[in-house]
């Protein structure tokens, strides 16, 4: 396959520590140029990873004829003016999580549907061990597919940090809480029909530093998360089912280039003497996002989750603030 030409939109961490050294080591995929509002953080950038190109602004790179794909890793509030301008400039587009700020903003960009691909960058729905997640259930080796109990945390309380700014779209939910909605969504295969939510804001900040939800996905499946940025340091789900349960080790941080491992419970035994570890081979579950994106734009089968998954994600966020407001259950829409 001839390798996708990508730019970058901004020095975002993500992308620096995680995103763009997968696409460097992959043959699908030729960074060309990192644009930044600040050039010199651009140059410095693009010197340490070795990208050919620094842009002096986001418009620069969008409007550069070379570059095809373009990964969006800037704050939440940027995440559809800058899609919906890339996409307007013929560029197919990975934005980081969450795609937008309401189901609605996220709506805009059906603008460019069918013209350039656009999808959520949700690197754990392209790792192994999710698969093999899936694969087991669909084996029946737990039994019917009940309940999904998933929590998130880290401790960040900085008020500089843009995850702590409630105007840019900071905060729990926006930041981690989108990752148990979509383990659900993925692991039931359906969207929920109900939601409730229980928030817990920072009163300083006032951003959501714990926020607790339930999803009612139907015939008695539920998903039930917490997630906190002002807690220790925690990943974990657990996917329980009639005869018995899989629990994810590191669901969502997975180690790039390492192995994984989850647990396979469907003895009953309550002190865990009948656990099962399953070990995974070595995965790089962000290569294998944007090599499964390159793919598409190549026109080439690969799994993909576009514009209409990513709305759907955004329709369960906006219902569970809905929730916080009014105290009760709330549905999509």
């Amino acid at each position: 396959m001839k390798p996708v030409i990508w730019g970058v939109l901004s020095t975002a961490r993500i992308g620096v520590i995680k995103v763009i050294p997968a696409m460097l080591r992959s043959p699908l995929v030729q960074v060309r140029g990192i644009a930044s509002r600040n050039l010199s953080a651009a140059e410095a950038t693009a010197r340490r990873l070795g990208i050919p190109r620094a842009y002096e602004s986001y418009e620069a790179l969008i409007a550069d004829p070379e570059i095809e794909a373009i990964y969006n890793p800037l704050p939440n509030h940027l995440h559809v003016p800058l899609t919906l301008a890339a996409a307007r400039a013929g560029k197919h587009v990975l934005c980081e999580k969450p795609i937008a700020l309401s189901a609605g903003e996220a709506r805009l960009l059906q603008e460019v549907a069918g013209k350039v691909r656009v999808a959520e960058a949700f690197m754990v729905r392209h790792h192994p061990q999710w698969e093999r997640v899936r694969a087991l259930l669909n084996a029946d080796r737990i039994g019917s597919l009940r309940f999904v109990q998933a929590a998130f945390s880290y401790f960040n309380d900085n008020p500089a940090d843009i995850r702590n700014q409630l105007d840019i779209g900071g905060g729990a939910l926006y930041d981690i809480g989108c990752y148990p909605i979509v383990a659900g969504r993925f692991i039931f295969d359906a969207e929920p029909l109900r939601v409730m939510a229980l928030v817990d804001r920072d009163p300083a900040l006032r951003i959501d530093r714990t926020t607790s939800g339930l999803l009612d996905f139907g015939g008695g499946r539920q998903l039930a998360f917490t997630v906190s940025t002002q807690t220790c340091s925690h990943q974990r789900v657990t996917v329980l089912g009639t005869r018995g349960r899989i629990e994810v080790e590191i669901p969502f941080n997975a180690p790039q280039g390492a192995i994984s491992r989850i647990r396979i419970d469907d003895s009953g035994a309550p002190d865990g003497s009948g656990i099962t570890m399953e070990t995974l081979s070595e995965a790089d579950q962000y290569r294998r996002l944007v090599e499964n994106f390159s793919r598409t734009v190549r026109g080439e089968p690969a799994p993909y989750w576009g514009l209409d998954d990513a709305i759907a994600q955004m329709k369960v966020i906006d219902a569970l603030w809905r929730s916080e407001r009014s105290g009760t259950w709330e549905a999509p829409y």
